[in-house]
């Protein structure tokens, strides 16, 4: 069973800066386009940030655009989410997602063209 493992979340206060972190030991991300998305209680799964595999083109919400940056250290098979000015409303299970759909960039914010998912982790943003 394919696995994406994500770490790095917690608890932080308003404007302070968390770094999300997603390994698999079985996919080669290299194949893969990446993506982060969340979900808060009682809304629906939401699209973050994405990372193209072909030229690392990436892609953001509207409302974490210039405060979080998705990186890709194929190497190490690790994805980044670095959040800055974090913020109450960012608040919410974070998910990794590796997508081989070759609608990708044109689907890249709908969760159904992902293949294979993290089991997610917390942040928590306290104002």
């Amino acid at each position: 069973q394919v696995q994406l493992v994500e770490s790095g979340g917690g608890l932080v206060q308003d404007g302070d800066s968390l770094r999300l972190s997603c390994a698999s030991s079985a996919l080669t991300f290299s194949r893969y386009a990446m993506g982060w998305f969340r979900q808060a209680p009682g809304k629906e799964r939401e699209f973050v940030a994405g990372i193209n595999r072909s030229d690392e083109s990436t892609y953001y919400a509207d409302s974490v655009k210039g405060r979080f940056t998705i990186s890709r250290d194929n190497a190490k098979n690790i994805v980044y989410l670095q959040m800055n000015s974090l913020r109450a409303e960012d608040t919410a299970v974070y998910y990794c997602a590796a997508s081989y759909s070759n609608r990708w960039q044109r689907l890249r914010g709908d969760p159904n063209y992902y293949n294979y998912w993290g089991q997610g982790t917390q942040v928590t943003v306290s104002s």
